[in-house]
């Protein structure tokens, strides 16, 4: 019998269940499999890294705080596979159409999300990561519990039982209240027969994905003497074309995670449940990664999503709650998948710490839930709206703008202890940008003229300026937009902050080499 237990033991649950027993709770970690395990989920981003510090250092967890950023993570855990992440790369392609070059910079989009390898982004990989906070867990006194099957959850006088089995034999285990991190259509979603809620005007959409060793680095056409942001491959890849896109994250053990993401219309030309033999159709459709993968080899059978994006009906009652990563998910595009779980780790984790066995509790869990739901959902508005444009790149380029705006200054504003100026997933609750936002998505699904096209961009562009603290809006840099601290102290006062305080904060960040 536990205070919580934590169905999952992927880096959500490990993290949720070493916070509870930091405050002081019984805690047990459950897991149908055994660690290390194939995973995916794997792209971090400034606002998640920025969110798990917060929580490191609030919730005392020193052995987490390194992983914020590859530097510190080199230097304290090399053993702990991972990737460099310097920013977000966007190539456009015309399937079956060789690329040609682009002096113009008109078919790519590179945002840095820092400026040296020092502070830089990472890219988990799962297998190694999730070993290592389980291991962690465990070190402060989390009991966890691997290879137990649960098929039953029932709600008793004050508590919660699960039931399942051990090693061929019944298991029985009792908390009073069940988080549930095992991911979409999870455990508590299959046991209690939930029902999906509707993703609002969101394409249905299949994925295909394995590790590959071998895989070549791109080499970009000599176009200019100009110099991107960051090296083009030590980033979230994104190849975009007509109805789909392709992934690249690059680890430092040479495994590769690639993969496709596409709507039913172009997933079923593509046949993507015919696995490998699809995969290499689709590479033959655009000649540039074709030649990345001549030599690679899958170190994984392909696994093929036959539904990719959910939304559970319920994410919480009297005895449970599932955290973001269980209670929705959307699309790996733009890597949103982290900040969400990771906000919603923050506020469960806040509850646990100020509200737990009190009156309030049921109130704020309410809360929880409807905060997660609409956050999903703003995720939902924005990607949709960018598959409706993947064969429109510079209205997906604007939109995507969208998305960099909000998390820059939302990452601005916690870096500046300011967090009630960005309380939202996409600032979608955001009194004017959020409206706004919803207003655009929903006309960016239907634009069908060159002209609807441009005045979109220039909305876009206008909805942005009041948020941009990171340069988005100047024309002059043709797509390719650096981290650079003056777009910083241009943009102060739109966090309530002065030329100082973004000085202070940046010596702090350790902005300077």
């Amino acid at each position: 019998m536990y205070d919580i237990a934590v169905v999952g033991s992927g880096f959500a649950g490990s993290i949720t269940a070493m916070i509870a027993k930091r405050l002081g709770l019984s805690v047990v970690l459950l897991e149908r499999g055994r660690h290390p395990r194939f995973m995916i989920g794997e792209s971090s981003t400034p606002l998640s890294n920025l969110l798990l510090e917060e929580l490191a250092i609030r919730y005392d967890l020193p052995a987490i705080r390194p992983l914020t950023k590859w530097g510190s993570w080199q230097q304290h855990y090399p053993q702990v596979a991972c990737g460099l992440k310097r920013g977000f790369t966007f190539y456009n392609h015309a399937l079956g159409c060789p690329d040609i070059p682009d002096p113009t910079r008109r078919n790519q989009l590179l945002v840095a999300a820092s400026p040296h390898d020092g502070i830089a982004d990472t890219h988990w990989y799962r297998a190694d990561l999730d070993a290592f906070l389980v291991d962690e867990a465990q070190n402060i006194g989390v009991e966890y519990v691997d290879g137990i099957k649960l098929d039953s959850y029932t709600a008793l006088d004050g508590w919660a039982e699960l039931a399942g089995a051990k090693d061929g034999r019944s298991t029985a285990i009792r908390a009073r209240f069940v988080v549930d991190a095992t991911g979409p259509r999870g455990f508590l979603h299959r046991v209690l027969n939930l029902s999906e809620a509707t993703l609002t005007d969101y394409p249905l959409t299949e994925a295909l994905y394995s590790h590959f060793s071998s895989v070549d680095r791109l080499r970009p056409h000599a176009t200019s003497s100009e110099v991107p942001p960051y090296p083009v491959e030590d980033a979230a890849v994104h190849h975009v074309f007509d109805g789909g896109w392709i992934w690249m994250l690059r680890f430092n053990n040479g495994v590769t995670s690639a993969g496709v993401a596409a709507t039913h219309q172009l997933a079923a030309k593509l046949s993507l449940k015919d696995g490998a033999t699809a995969w290499h159709r689709l590479l033959q459709l655009i000649p540039s990664l074709e030649k990345q993968f001549i030599g690679a080899k899958a170190e994984q059978q392909f696994t093929h999503v036959k539904r990719l994006s959910f939304m559970s009906s319920d994410i919480q009652r009297e005895r449970w709650a599932m955290l973001p990563s269980a209670a929705g998910f959307v699309d790996p595009l733009l890597s949103t998948g982290f900040p969400l779980t990771l906000l919603g780790i923050s506020r469960l984790a806040d509850m646990l710490q100020h509200d737990w066995q009190s009156p309030r509790f049921d109130e704020r869990m309410k809360t929880y839930a409807r905060q997660t739901s609409q956050e999903i959902e703003a995720t939902a508005r924005l990607v949709s709206a960018l598959y409706a444009n993947m064969n429109n790149f510079p209205v997906f380029t604007a939109l995507s703008l969208l998305y960099f705006a909000a998390a820059s200054f939302s990452e601005t504003a916690r870096r500046l202890e300011k967090p009630e100026l960005a309380s939202s997933f996409l600032l979608c609750d955001h009194p004017t940008f959020g409206p706004r936002c919803k207003e655009l998505l929903a006309r960016a699904r239907q634009v069908e003229t060159r002209m609807d096209a441009d005045a979109l961009i220039i909305d876009v562009m206008h909805a942005i300026e009041p948020l941009d603290v990171a340069g988005l809006c100047r024309q002059d840099r043709d797509n390719w937009y650096p981290v650079d601290a003056e777009d910083l102290f241009r943009g102060a006062s739109k966090v309530n902050a002065t030329r100082d305080d973004i000085e202070r904060l940046l010596q702090r960040y350790r902005f300077y080499i």
